[in-house]
């Protein structure tokens, strides 16, 4: 019995919640028509705004007990003072809000829609069960109306609109208005009152001004930063918008989301609220003994909240990118073995750094030279490794005097690129990439070229330890690069470049997402004309190595980009979670070449250079019997 108890006891917490929370906002909106000037303008409103601030106060102090409480309880009481004392409507407003926010963080309740509304619905809804009263314009003029002692609210008043959030309207469809004759319509699924709040919401603001709005939801990056997410877009009340962006500009969004909460889905800017409230909750299972459940919500953290912002962040501010990103692998590594206390002390770090972070995304931090430099740095050092590769590839088959076979060469990073742009196609209109599986191909991706790689060159440092190499290479190297072969440099032209590829084209739609398309594209240029000479240089350096040499350089070549990616590949899976996570504090965190502070990707390289030393010193002993 006790047990069945409690879902009831929980949801009675949430109604007093919920009911102290719309009282607040009804007495930010509804005060300054009883009082102006400091004198009483409606006896009966004055005397209902007194009324629901000590109604406020009674929820509050009935709640559960917490450290919260208290100080809620404070404030509570000073709004009741304040409305003694006939404050000023903007004092009223400003107190209301901020206990009603204060509220809710103490006292969560859900807040926000599972899913973007659909507007169709809420049209229909309305038509169904509010139009007879508020009239199909929103006007408060249905063929009902004038039967009714209290008028219904006109949704177009503006000015009311502006200091309504879409929440208070779910608050008020769900549990009707106490001495009106708005009923609760509590019937309807939560769904359905979510699409009528979000339809009553839109009458104030014209096609027009929703029209702008979608202008400036597309045009200005800034905004996603304002609205991120569908729990922010039902709290936020123009007027606090406004405070943010000017009254013009937030009645244009407002219009706009409220017609298209869906656009919050389409965004490829994030924000990391998802973050703060997984690494909340982890926090949160830690403390109730639930470490599994923990380690998952820290998982989920990184994949579904971190991981999408990483471009933008990256081309903004790599190093504090790169700090956070091995921060969260070091709580998921303690989170299974360190006491709650010192997690709740790595996260208050990572909060701080979350700061730092958000400052980094805003509007202003998006400017063209650090579009300009991001879009260049990422290309180059993505484009790097691949190309190092391909062109000892290409090199080699010079040297061999096999350039029939280059075109096999040339068909794997062709194909790589053709891959990479369905890839875009897929990240920026199609159904996105997640988290995880961006870190999968990157490690399968990564793992599987160290692999070939680690082959190559064993085999072409053997080749340079012959001292029969140009008879090798003139008897052989017909059967040696046979059309199986050639298939087999056409993977491994295919595979190393889409690896880069793959991580470039990610980055890229995070970047074009915020505009600057002109930078963009200059960055690419350069970055492009950067690795243009490189292979230049390359190529015509090792036109001019004797082959013995070129076989040297090339199998060193490729054992230090072998150790590069099998460190990088480890590091992929285990931010994927396939991979665990055994922390090394006192290692350096070193992507560019693969090493990263864990026991497993260590390891990894470290047996990526056991086989290689034994594969040199094998060919080193076959060659001193030859």
């Amino acid at each position: 019995m006790l047990l069945a108890a409690v879902p009831s006891i929980a949801r009675a917490q949430a109604n007093d919640v919920e009911t102290a929370w719309r009282l607040l906002d009804y007495i930010a909106v509804d005060y300054a028509e009883a009082v102006k000037k400091g004198q009483v303008t409606s006896p009966t409103e004055y005397a209902e705004q007194k009324e629901f601030a000590a109604t406020v106060s009674g929820k509050i102090a009935a709640l559960p007990a917490k450290p919260e409480r208290g100080a809620l309880a404070a404030r509570a009481a000073d709004l009741q003072t304040a409305i003694a004392k006939k404050a000023p409507a903007t004092k009223i407003a400003d107190q209301a809000h901020g206990l009603a926010t204060a509220l809710l963080t103490a006292y969560p309740v859900p807040l926000a829609p599972g899913a973007p509304p659909s507007f169709d619905r809420g049209q229909a809804l309305y038509r169904d069960n509010c139009a007879s009263c508020h009239g199909m314009s929103g006007d408060g003029r249905g063929p009902d109306a004038a039967k009714l002692a209290v008028p219904p609210i006109a949704f177009i008043d503006a000015e009311r609109a502006r200091q309504r959030s879409v929440f208070a309207l779910y608050q008020v469809i769900t549990q009707g208005l106490d001495g009106t004759p708005m009923r609760s319509f509590d019937e309807l699924s939560s769904d359905d009152r979510w699409a009528l709040a979000f339809y009553a919401g839109h009458f104030a603001f014209s096609d027009q001004t929703a029209a702008e709005g979608e202008r400036l939801w597309k045009s200005d990056p800034g905004v996603g930063q304002l609205v991120p997410d569908l729990k922010t877009l039902v709290g936020l009340t123009p007027n606090a918008l406004a405070g943010r962006v000017g009254q013009a500009k937030a009645d244009a969004l407002a219009a706009y989301l409220r017609r298209n909460p869906d656009a919050l889905d389409r965004q490829t800017f994030a924000s990391l609220s998802a973050v703060r409230e997984r690494m909340a909750a982890s926090l949160a299972a830690s403390r109730s003994g639930d470490r599994a459940r923990a380690s998952e919500l820290a998982l989920s953290a990184y994949l579904d909240g971190f991981e999408p912002i990483e471009p933008t962040l990256s081309a903004r501010n790599g190093t504090l990118m790169r700090r956070i990103e091995g921060l969260m692998i070091e709580y998921r590594a303690a989170v299974k073995t360190e006491d709650v206390d010192r997690l709740a002390d790595r996260q208050r770090v990572l909060d701080s750094l979350f700061d730092d972070a958000d400052v980094a995304l805003g509007s202003d931090a998006g400017s063209a030279t650090s579009t300009f430099v991001g879009a260049a740095t990422i290309l180059l050092r993505e484009g790097l490794e691949a190309l190092l590769i391909v062109v000892a590839m290409i090199a080699f088959l010079r040297k061999a005097e096999r350039t029939d076979v280059m075109r096999y060469v040339h068909g794997g990073w062709i194909a790589a690129l053709a891959a990479g742009f369905l890839t875009w196609v897929v990240a920026t209109w199609a159904i996105g990439i997640s988290g995880a599986n961006r870190e999968l191909t990157e490690g399968f991706g990564s793992i599987l070229a160290a692999m070939v790689l680690l082959s190559v060159g064993i085999w072409m440092h053997g080749k340079a330890q012959a001292n029969q190499w140009q008879r090798y290479i003139r008897e052989r190297m017909a059967k040696a690069l046979s059309v199986r072969s050639a298939w087999f440099l056409f993977g491994l032209a295919f595979v190393v470049v889409y690896r880069e590829v793959f991580e470039t084209i990610l980055f890229y739609a995070a970047l074009s997402a915020q505009g600057n398309g002109t930078a963009i594209l200059a960055g690419a240029a350069s970055a492009l004309a950067a690795l243009a000479v490189i292979a230049w240089a390359m190529l015509r350096y090792s036109r001019e190595l004797p082959i013995a040499k070129f076989f040297v350089y090339s199998s060193w070549l490729m054992a230090i980009l072998t150790v590069v990616l099998a460190g990088k590949g480890v590091g992929a899976l285990q931010e994927a979670g396939v991979v665990g996570i055994a922390s090394l504090p006192s290692v350096p965190r070193l992507e560019l070449v693969g090493l990263f502070p864990t026991v497993q990707s260590i390891a990894a390289q470290l047996l990526a250079i056991l086989v290689l030393v034994v594969g040199f010193g094998w060919n080193r002993h076959k060659a001193t019997k030859i």
